[in-house]
């Protein structure tokens, strides 16, 4: 499956109820490096959303993949 564009990215975030800085723990990376997955393409900061990074969203939005309680 294709990655995700920028604006994928942070609306499949966003759809899941998680801030950057929880979606980067859940992926054990910087949450500086989601911002720049989330950043418009033209911006000199911004990277193309690792494609793992995509399917772990997917998962959890399809429900394959279940966060613990984060209460």
């Amino acid at each position: 499956m294709p990655a995700m564009t920028p604006s994928e990215f942070r609306e499949a975030r966003q759809s899941l109820g998680l801030t950057m800085r929880q979606l980067a723990k859940i992926l054990d990376i910087d949450d500086r490096t989601i911002r720049r997955f989330e950043a418009s393409p033209g911006s000199s900061t911004a990277r193309n959303p690792n494609p793992i990074a995509c399917q772990v969203l997917r998962w959890l939005q399809s429900g394959e993949l279940k966060l613990k309680d984060r209460s």
